[in-house]
């Protein structure tokens, strides 16, 4: 039985750290934009540092674009929700 290829040492990678896992980010849309594509978010967000220590710079690069991209489609589509909920409320309350 073949075990993987340990992972290359930190110095490898250089000076830089990983990319920006977004998680914080993520977190925050997930509960107060729209939690049905937050949790796509987060689950990104987390691939990012695992990838990353594991040797998978590649791998962590696109968790961290995938993470950014699902935060911000979850907040835009939080607040569009918000938006079209508002008017119909306004609109069914005569506009009170």
């Amino acid at each position: 039985m073949a075990y993987p290829p340990a992972p290359p040492p930190p110095e490898a990678y250089g000076t830089e750290g990983p990319p920006p896992n977004y998680l914080a980010w993520a977190i925050a849309a997930t509960i107060l934009c729209f939690p049905l594509t937050g949790v796509v978010s987060i689950v990104y967000a987390s691939r990012v540092n695992s990838k990353w220590r594991s040797g998978d710079r590649a791998g962590a690069m696109q968790a961290s674009k995938n993470a950014k991209t699902w935060t911000i489609v979850t907040a835009v589509v939080g607040i569009v929700v918000s938006v079209i909920y508002t008017a119909f409320v306004m609109a069914n309350n005569g506009g009170v």
